[in-house]
């Protein structure tokens, strides 16, 4: 009896599972997890994983919701849900370990790299066809893909005539584009012989483990991949994602905890190329990140020192030290992810809904003390409207 009494006694004064936020205070994980489905629920988000990364290893992690209708089927921790355009930083990761084996080169202009000119490939025939004759397009590199300053548009779909064209003299300034992952994705894939699901699955997702991770659809995954739903829960589409580096990765929470766990212990990288991989390349002064024309100047770019590094957003001066950052947009996919590198930590937030974003500020601030993100910039809505596709 005694026995069982001591046992009784010491489970209940075993301390809670902590989470530790960004200024060294603590919250409870059934503390998180009740404010997190509180603030999930009242925003009518249909599915969520949340991973909370402290001292680089996974100290929480939680899943809400649904990840199907009509049956109704529960998200968990391990149904792999589109990232959207996290992809393009896990892309960018992955390039860099390319050229840490000397197996590509981020200076050299993609039109010199390329068997032949751009347009005389079917996919880019009609979208290339002026590009190539702009005496800039011999200028653009794999490093202006990566940091966003090639001058093209986000995607070659909101261009009026649907072709490739040079906004700006490339390398002049910052302006998102998925355009240019998916082309560098296209320069890689003819380098290598190889499309981009093999080649990533092989030097990322196996070598870590991250087996609810791909970059394309794959059947293994069928039985528990999220379904995508509007902002009033209705249907929208079956997550079956071609390859696309600027953003088709589905993954988990606790996946994309175990990646950022390898990124600090260099596992990854070595540590000079991780050093590169979040080294500003360009600094940011904008107002808001789209529309891209706008170069309106803000205030909170500049408090926290935003830039861009390889594939990364970057904060380079906050009061918690440097982070790296990257968020993700589609119909019905909203998603975001931080790490800060001084004490190792990282918050993943990850939905299958059009109403994800409009629980970013409220779940990152209390569970993990993210005061400094430039909520302004990334333009996320207090109300359903939503910014453009990223």
């Amino acid at each position: 009896m005694r026995f069982y009494a001591l046992l009784l006694f010491s489970c209940l004064c075993l301390p809670a599972q902590t989470i530790r936020k960004l200024d060294g205070s603590t919250i409870t994980a059934q503390e998180a997890e009740t404010y997190a489905r509180k603030v999930l629920t009242e925003a009518n988000v249909t599915g969520a994983q949340i991973a909370i990364v402290n001292n680089g290893r996974l100290v929480w992690s939680m899943s809400h919701g649904l990840r199907q209708l009509n049956p109704d089927l529960p998200m968990t921790k391990e149904t792999t849900t589109w990232a959207a355009s996290i992809t393009k930083g896990v892309f960018a990761t992955f390039v860099m370990q390319l050229v840490e084996r000397g197996e590509f080169n981020l200076d050299t202009p993609i039109a010199k790299q390329l068997k032949k000119p751009l347009n005389q490939y079917p996919i880019y025939s009609e979208s290339a066809a002026d590009l190539v004759n702009d005496p800039n397009w011999q200028l653009v590199t794999p490093r202006m893909a990566l940091n966003h300053t090639t001058g093209f548009v986000n995607l070659v779909f909101f261009a009026p005539d649907k072709k490739l064209h040079l906004q700006f003299t490339p390398g002049a300034r910052y302006s998102y584009s998925g355009e240019a992952l998916n082309l560098l994705q296209f320069l890689i894939e003819e380098q290598k012989g190889r499309p981009l699901d093999q080649l990533m699955h092989d030097s990322l997702f196996a070598p870590l483990g991250m087996t609810h991770t791909a970059i394309a659809f794959r059947k293994e995954f069928e039985a528990n991949i999220a379904d995508r739903f509007n902002d009033k829960g209705a249907f929208l589409a079956k997550t079956r994602r071609n390859a696309r580096a600027a953003g088709s990765m589905t993954t988990s929470a606790e996946d994309m905890a175990v990646f950022a766990q390898a990124i600090f212990e260099d596992k990854i990288l070595k540590p000079s190329t991780r050093k590169a991989l979040f080294h500003p390349s360009i600094q940011i002064r904008t107002q808001r990140q789209f529309p891209s024309e706008d170069l309106t100047e803000g205030t909170q770019a500049k408090e926290v020192g935003l830039a861009y590094g390889m594939g990364w957003g970057l904060l380079t001066k906050t009061e918690f030290g440097k982070a790296f950052f990257k968020e993700g947009h589609g119909d019905g996919a909203q998603t975001f992810m931080i790490c800060f590198e001084r004490n190792k930590s990282c918050m993943i937030i990850l939905t299958n809904s059009d109403n994800g974003e409009r629980t970013y500020r409220s779940l990152l601030e209390t569970l993990f003390g993210n005061t400094v993100t430039p909520w302004e910039w990334h333009g996320y809505p207090a109300t359903l409207t939503a910014p453009e596709a990223r």
